[in-house]
């Protein structure tokens, strides 16, 4: 692992720069520091592509889009949605169809009886009665109440199960084995939280596929994260860091590790990369 205080300047800064937003970029309070809001500037005035890639839906990104101007894309729901935020609309969808979705919640309510669920769909979220909603939803999803049979009648771009007191690593090993062929689960919260997206497509697929768009390569990109929704997007860019407080699996797969979310780790290393 190397240290973060050993990085040399490459000879060329990255083209392109995808950063996790909630435990990586954002601080706790979920605030972009002003600090960082200038770094995420500089890579843009650079010529550079600036991607937030993030497991929140678009209905999350609002105060991004303002703190940045309108300007660029965000890959939301890990890599389901990509969201222009100059018009916040959503321009690509990657959803699970409706007897997946419908076969996915079969199995896991035999498997795993404890779990709740709720579904991000492309222009909103809904949950079960039980799906108990912390205050990050009550107060920002303006989420519907529905019927069991209702959740699961039309497509969506992620499935939320949530478990009342497994640990988020032991319930994604459950959920893997129990529907893994039908979705890919993932988790990022620190709960026992599974997000499920449609098969294979993670935030890695979405950055890639945008990448390819922009003739940029996976050498030409370094990538922030925090949680294991990030490993595809880690492994894939050819600069992968992780914040000091990351998960184990993230502190362990990357190349670099920087300094916090609370002590600004992401500008840390974008004012290094991208100064005048």
């Amino acid at each position: 692992m190397a240290s973060p205080h050993l990085h040399h300047r490459p000879s060329r800064p990255p083209r392109l720069v995808a950063t996790d937003l909630d435990g990586t970029a954002l601080r706790s309070d979920g605030t972009i520091s002003p600090r960082t809001a200038a770094a995420f500037a500089a890579v843009e005035q650079s010529g550079a592509t600036l991607v937030f890639v993030t497991g929140r839906p678009p209905r999350w990104m609002h105060t991004v889009a303002n703190v940045l101007q309108h300007r660029g894309l965000a890959i939301c729901a890990n890599g389901a949605l990509v969201y222009d935020l100059h018009t916040e609309a959503i321009v690509e969808s990657h959803l699970i169809d409706q007897p997946t979705l419908a076969e996915t919640v079969q199995r896991l309510r035999y498997e795993i009886p404890e779990l709740t669920y709720a579904v991000e769909y492309e222009g909103g979220f809904a949950h079960e009665s039980t799906f108990p909603l912390g205050g990050w939803d009550r107060d920002a999803a303006g989420g519907i109440r529905v019927e069991p049979a209702t959740l699961i009648s039309q497509p969506c771009a992620k499935l939320l199960a949530l478990h009342p007191t497994m640990g988020p690593d032991e319930l994604y090993r459950h959920v893997q084995a129990v529907v893994g062929d039908l979705v890919t689960a993932t988790h990022s919260s620190g709960r026992a939280l599974m997000e499920m997206s449609a098969h294979g497509v993670t935030k890695a697929t979405a950055l890639a596929a945008l990448a390819v768009r922009n003739q940029i390569k996976a050498e030409e990109v370094v990538a922030f994260g925090d949680m294991p929704n990030d490993l595809p997007m880690l492994t894939w860019a050819g600069t992968s860091y992780a914040v000091a407080n990351a998960h184990p699996d993230v502190l362990a797969a990357v190349d670099h590790i920087t300094a916090t979310n609370n002590h600004d780790g992401v500008a840390e290393v974008l004012e290094r990369l991208y100064r005048a």
